[in-house]
């Protein structure tokens, strides 16, 4: 099983990287470059929880959202082509006093097959780096959209 921390500071507010974590409509492949938005569906949502399969024909996964607590977005994988047992994410959004907001994610990968096992170890060594540079595009485009918003506000 791996498990990676990752974390990044951004200038959105946590209700902007909330909204941005929990929209399941189209557009979604532009925050997460891991899901592809044909691949996107929702089988049930509520107002604080969600089950979503998202990813794309090589690597999905159908994820129990639960956001009852705003600063905390719990994924918890009920089903994937390669992940099973403890696997899943977990943000947590943290408002700062200078009007930034903290990002941490936590993701668990447990492989349920060998391709699914080797994606794993591949996670434990150099996946950390990738993930990473997927957190800080994700941070980029919530910024950049927030941006457009409030340029198409005024």
């Amino acid at each position: 099983m791996a498990t990676i921390h990752l974390h990044q500071t951004t200038t959105a507010t946590p209700e902007q990287v909330l909204t941005a974590l929990i929209d399941f409509g189209p557009g979604r492949s532009e925050l997460f470059s891991a899901d592809s938005d044909e691949f996107l569906k929702v089988h049930e949502q509520g107002p604080t929880f969600a089950d979503v399969t998202e990813g794309t024909s090589q690597a999905w996964e159908r994820l129990r959202y639960d956001w009852s607590d705003p600063r905390r977005v719990v994924m918890k994988t009920i089903d994937s082509n390669l992940w099973g047992g403890a696997s899943g994410h977990v943000y947590t959004i943290t408002g700062n006093a200078d009007g930034t907001t903290n990002v941490d994610a936590v993701v668990v990968r447990e492989g349920k097959n060998a391709k699914g096992r080797v994606f794993g170890f591949l996670f434990r060594t150099v996946a950390k780096g990738v993930l990473a540079k997927a957190l800080a595009s994700t941070v980029k485009a919530i910024e950049a959209r927030n941006k457009v918003s409030l340029r198409g506000s005024r």
